[in-house]
């Protein structure tokens, strides 16, 4: 079973234009084992915002779009929405507790969700956000 990162449903909402691979992925789930976190609601939401703070109409367009969008993703995602609880917030503790600094907080939530509940964590991220957590499991789709 997998949890969503921002950037693989970011991807498939482009439809033709999708990278093949996050093409291939989706195509090739069954329904029911796809995840998404309470988090990647709040970062498609933010960008949204930031686009209606925009002193343009296009932009407010396209604000419209994803907001139509997101409200589609979350009705369909319904039943499969993880949010952060308690067990969670207890395994994302313990990785903040190594590091001095970590500008991942939220890319390090969805690691502790995808520990907590045994779910690979499916992403783009080729930096450290997701890097050095011990028994996390990662799978990028992008060809």
């Amino acid at each position: 079973m997998y949890l969503l990162d921002t950037n693989v449903i970011s991807e498939y909402r482009k439809g033709n234009r999708a990278d093949r691979g996050v093409c291939r992925f989706f195509e090739s789930t069954r329904n029911g084992v796809l995840f998404l976190p309470a988090q990647v609601i709040g970062e498609i939401q933010a960008g949204i915002f930031r686009l209606r703070r925009l002193d343009d109409g296009a932009a407010g367009q396209r604000a419209d779009t994803y907001q139509l969008w997101l409200d589609g993703l979350v009705a369909e995602f319904k039943d499969h929405v993880l949010e952060f609880d308690v067990e969670a917030a207890r395994v994302w503790g313990t990785m903040l507790s190594h590091e001095k600094k970590d500008p991942h907080t939220i890319d390090k939530q969805i690691a502790a969700m995808a520990l907590v509940n045994d779910l690979t964590v499916v992403t783009r991220d080729k930096g450290d956000a997701f890097a050095r957590i011990p028994g996390l499991r990662k799978l990028n789709p992008f060809g």
